[in-house]
């Protein structure tokens, strides 16, 4: 039961981070050649001098408008580095990550 419990829910999360028509693995592609890795983390995790941006909630539009002109840190990636499309493909690849696990299931983190 747990097994095919497994296996629907990866079916689901498969099914939930595909972008119509847009391709994760050149999005990962594109993510590491551009360096996104290099503040976001290769699972797009985050770190000290990025956001986590795996399974972002944000949709195509709103990611690419943020990409396109940043309100934090984050350099402008203009459509002369990367066009729509390439963005859109990154989108595909963030949502194709693994959601997070929840806090509540890390038991380092809920230690008194």
């Amino acid at each position: 039961m747990k097994t095919l419990l497994l296996v629907l829910f990866l079916m689901s999360a498969l099914g939930f981070a595909q972008v119509k028509g847009r391709n994760a693995q050149e999005g990962k592609r594109i993510f590491t050649v551009n360096g996104c890795y290099q503040c976001h983390g290769y699972m797009g995790q985050g770190g000290a001098a990025g956001a986590r941006i795996g399974r972002t909630a944000l949709n195509l539009a709103a990611f690419q408008r943020y990409v396109r002109q940043p309100t934090a840190n984050m350099p402008p990636y203009t459509a002369r580095v990367m066009s729509d499309e390439q963005l859109a493909d990154v989108y595909a690849y963030l949502q194709s990550l693994p959601a997070p696990t929840p806090r509540k299931d890390i038991p380092l983190l809920n230690e008194n």
